[in-house]
């Protein structure tokens, strides 16, 4: 028996745009409507097995029906654009699955559905229909049920004979009759004003049809329902007539032509991982594929123990394994290699022992494909293995495509690619306490594994950068700064030991007096760091007005305390007890635990690929967090010193990069003008704004104009300038107003960068970084200010990011050109610091600025301000 399924796909399309919040993949496309489409389609193949399926939709906003009431529909609201750009993916969905789809000018989706289902009810076929839409429920039949989505997109009801009864004592044909007398608002279909569904299906249980109804109007009781039939009598028809699926729509196809029989498994997975329905790809039935996986128990390989000439070609992906977290010093397992002559599996001590292996690996002009450059880089640095000739690396190449990733680890990357071509690391080795190496051959096969997911991703990977127009970003700026991030690493920076725990010493006794004194002022002993007992002292014993509660008592978090300090002197000594209380802990004591035993330095790792802007930070340990507002603070840099006698720490920073970067992108000739005339940006931005002559510039104007400069480049409101002015929003309001008045170019900019954001789903850095904002287009009000906000100013932090990393590279490649000893230590924010022989300062002083202010050509001057010292302290 033929089993012939026809979906209502505007109807459908609709119900699940609205049902699901709004989804996008990576590039922004969105995606919710045709995610819950194909739900649909699944949960339909699965349980209704159709031998055919058409899924029909309108073709236009014009019918036939118009010709009868031109204002038939007329009440709809506009399609949202975010679901209009869905239908040409939910129609590449059906080509993907095989389903026919069929539209035809001036009939509607419904009038395609009712023609195909009494065509099959005639051959005696079962029909299943499926639409959002009661209108269909005419169209039951003994052949044909009707099945509606009734909460979200998948929770549905069926509907024969019985059930449409059941429901609204009617049968289906009546179902137009009911549309005549009550209308639908929906399409704009007016019927019998005042008669709703439950006097339309009262007054067709007595008279059966509209006609009927019409012709009966002296027997039904009530005046003004006489009245209302009477005097819209063709109304009521029209609006029958209107409801009314035409079942004779002129389809050029037979109904044969329509058969079902299976997906494109190949296409449908395709689309899946494009769309990142990375969930629903583990629904189809696809099939472990060579294409989908490289988990394969016999995969072949040899394991070398003589290094040869023959099996290091190039290009080669090359796996150098280390298992832990810091992988400086770490062991190196072993070393994979998958080129065009095969798969090897090098054990470490039969690579270090290889000349052949070291030769290969040192050379420049023997390309390596690797997963993360930096890492195996530093990992053999510290075994004085040099590593050249890296080609292309799989982390940074999945960073820049996909800022917003939380894992760039080869199992992810593959994964959301919709393939599982490696095992998670922390499937081979455990996690925590519990990793440890696996045995030999499992090791072995997870390396090759990993090896080969290099090979056969990097064309993939490489032709995406290209079509992004960020291929040179990667491979003249990302590629290089591993190298120099690398180097950095290994060479670490040295610090006095003694002097920091001199410092330690210091601390401790300041927190020891503040805790004295705080005792004093509460008249009691008590632990400070207990927020229960301090609440207790606090708003209990000094009686302070509370400001928040939790569920375990007062709130005594760093913003309650803050609105109390005015209201007694003990409040501003806990905040210091609290802020030196963590630079000894997390500073102090944090760094003295990872200086290095044999080199008295610490060896921070850089993240290159970890913030959306594009700007590098460090952990193990962050020393781009090191608090400089405190004195106390300040102080520990006091302990950074040059590694060598007769050695200086120099530091270089960029003079307010990122207004300067604002200037250049929004055009505005007041701030290009200021810039270029090397004037005072702030005290020019408090002239324009406060309408006053420069020298009558006050300092506090000075403060506002700073305050208002920073906070625009991050989108400031009137309310986050009001709070960091301590002003009225409306004062703030007018202080931006007056800005914007006065640099007209940075509101055209924000304008217009929103907009682009809202058409493109990303913004770009002068660089091509791109950064994808998908909440840009969000009813949510929060998520779309903020992606407003991030659009504003990603394109200048992210700039001014590849702005310092530039002059990285190029300062790393100019160092060694000229044989200086001088050495990049540390990049934090705009500040690049160095330790310098004293007798290359005049030369490394002049390489650095001329580096650092040429590392981009903008319509304004970038400055670089430099200095030097005994310490990083000194230096600044």
């Amino acid at each position: 028996m033929n089993k012939l399924v026809l979906v209502d796909g505007n109807s459908i399309a609709y119900r699940a745009f609205f049902a699901l919040p709004l989804l996008n993949n990576d590039k922004g496309v969105y995606t919710n409507a045709v995610y819950g489409f194909t739900m649909m389609l699944l949960k339909i193949i699965e349980e209704e097995k159709p031998t055919h399926m058409v899924v029909a939709f309108d073709a236009g906003k014009t019918t036939f029906r118009h010709e009868t009431y031109g204002e038939y529909k007329s009440g709809r609201q506009k399609t949202p654009g975010e679901l209009s750009e869905q239908f040409p993916l939910i129609r590449e969905l059906l080509d993907a699955f095989q389903i026919s789809r069929y539209e035809i000018e001036n009939y509607e989706a419904d009038d395609i559905i009712g023609t195909l289902a009494k065509q099959a009810e005639k051959e005696d076929w079962n029909v299943s229909v499926y639409s959002g839409d009661k209108d269909l429920l005419q169209l039951v039949s003994p052949k044909v049920k009707v099945t509606l989505s009734r909460k979200g997109i998948t929770n549905v009801d069926t509907y024969d004979e019985q059930a449409i009864a059941d429901k609204y004592g009617i049968t289906p044909l009546q179902i137009i009759d009911m549309k005549g007398l009550m209308g639908d608002s929906s399409d704009n279909i007016p019927g019998v004003p005042g008669i709703g569904e439950k006097t339309a299906l009262k007054l067709l249980k007595e008279y059966e049809t509209v006609e009927n109804v019409l012709e009966s109007i002296d027997k039904i009781s009530g005046k003004k329902m006489k009245e209302r039939l009477e005097e819209n009598k063709e109304q009521a028809l029209m609006s029958k007539k209107l409801a009314t699926i035409f079942s004779d729509v002129p389809i050029d196809r037979s109904l044969n032509s329509f058969t079902f029989e299976e997906y494109d498994k190949e296409k449908v997975v395709a689309l899946f991982k494009e769309l990142d329905f990375n969930t629903l790809l583990n629904k189809l039935d696809v099939g472990e594929t060579e294409e989908t996986t490289l988990q394969d128990e016999d995969i072949e390989y040899e394991v070398i123990d003589e290094v040869t000439e023959e099996i290091l070609q190039s290009p080669s992906a090359l796996i150098v394994e280390v298992i832990s977290e810091n992988y400086h010093q770490a062991d190196v397992l072993g070393f994979t290699i998958v080129n065009e002559s095969g798969k090897y599996f090098i054990p470490t001590e039969v690579a270090s022992q290889s000349d052949v292996f070291m030769d290969w690996a040192k050379d420049s002009t023997k390309k390596k494909w690797l997963a993360d450059t930096k890492r195996a880089v530093v990992a053999l640095g510290w075994k004085d293995i040099e590593l050249n000739g890296v080609a292309f690396d799989i982390l940074l190449a999945s960073y820049l495509l996909n800022p917003s990733s939380s894992s760039y680890e080869l199992a992810d990357v593959t994964k959301e690619r919709g393939k599982q071509l490696v095992e998670y690391d922390e499937t081979v080795y455990g996690k925590g306490a519990k990793r440890k190496v696996p045995e030999r051959e499992i090791l072995e096969k997870h390396l090759i594994n990993k090896a080969q997911v290099v090979y056969t991703l990097k064309e993939d990977l490489e032709n995406e950068l290209k079509k992004n127009e960020q291929f040179e970003l990667f491979s003249e700026l990302e590629m290089p700064l591993a190298l120099v991030l690398a180097k950095m690493e290994i060479t670490g920076v040295k610090v006095d030991e003694p002097q920091l725990k001199a410092m330690g010493q210091e601390l401790g006794e300041q927190l020891a007096l503040l805790e004295k004194e705080i005792h004093e002022l509460a008249g009691v002993s008590f632990n400070i760091n207990s927020p229960k007992q301090l609440g207790e002292i606090l708003f209990e014993k000094l009686n302070l007005p509370p400001i928040k509660k939790t569920k375990t008592g007062y709130s005594t978090s760093a913003d309650v305390l803050e609105k109390l300090q005015d209201q007694h002197e003990i409040i501003g000594k806990i905040l210091h007890y609290r802020q030196l209380g963590k630079l000894n802990s997390t500073y102090i004591e944090g760094l003295l635990k990872v200086v290095h035993h044999d080199t008295s330095k610490i060896h921070t790792i850089f993240n290159q690929a970890l913030t959306q802007t594009g700007r590098l930070s460090s952990t193990e340990p962050n020393l781009q967090n090191i608090p400089i507002r405190l004195e106390e603070g300040r102080k520990i840099r006091k302990a950074f010193v040059a590694s060598e006698k007769d050695w200086v720490i120099f530091a270089a920073d960029y003079s307010q990069i990122e207004l300067r970067v604002l200037a250049h992108i929004a055009q505005d000739q007041g701030l290009i003008t200021a810039f270029k005339e090397d004037m005072d940006i702030h005290t020019k931005t408090a002239m324009d704004v406060f309408h006053v002559k420069e020298d009558e510039v006050t300092s506090n104007m000075r403060r506002s104009a700073k305050a208002v400069n920073f906070g625009i480049v991050y989108g400031i409101s009137d309310y986050g300038l009001s709070q960091n002015l301590g002003i009225t929003r409306k004062e703030a309001a007018q202080f931006i107003e007056r800005y914007f008045e006065s640099f007209p170019g940075v509101k055209d900019y924000m304008d217009r960068i929103i907009e682009k954001a809202r058409e493109n789903g990303y913004v770009t850095t002068l660089l091509h970084r791109r950064r994808y904002l998908p909440e840009i287009t969000s009813r949510n009000f929060n998520l779309r200010s903020f992606a407003e906000r991030t659009a504003m100013n990603t394109p200048i932090q992210g700039t001014a990011a590849d702005i310092i990393k530039q002059a990285m590279v190029q300062l790393g490649e100019q160092l060694e050109e000229a044989n200086l000893n001088a050495r990049l230590l540390l990049q934090v924010h705009d500040e690049l610091i160095l330790e310098v022989p004293k007798d290359e300062i005049e030369t490394v002083e002049k390489m650095v600025k001329d580096v650092m202010e040429n590392a981009i050509e903008l319509d304004v001057p970038l400055k670089v301000d430099s200095s030097y010292g005994d310490s990083w302290y000194d230096a600044k």
